[in-house]
């Protein structure tokens, strides 16, 4: 059976970890890809949706562990990278 990944208190304790620890060691199936957002932001757009989209989109974003102004932004990017 593989070693849970301790918890950390911090950036640096994680960085300490990974830098020193044989992964391989570990049950990494819980895993999920981070996707960090580098560019800055410029632009701002207002819009009106119906109360019950707006609290599903917030609720898919909870799921996730991100904030739901993130998870609308990601859906846009994919909606326009696909095309």
């Amino acid at each position: 059976m593989k070693k849970k990944i301790p918890r950390f208190e911090s950036d640096e304790e994680a960085e300490a970890f990974v830098a020193t620890a044989d992964l391989t060691q570990y049950d990494l199936t819980g895993a999920r890809p981070v996707h960090f957002e580098f560019e800055k932001k410029a632009a701002q757009i207002n819009m009106r949706v119906p109360r019950g989209l707006l609290d599903a989109v917030k609720a898919r974003a909870e799921a996730r562990g991100i904030p739901y102004t993130r998870f609308i932004r990601e859906i846009l990017e994919k909606a326009v990278a696909s095309q």
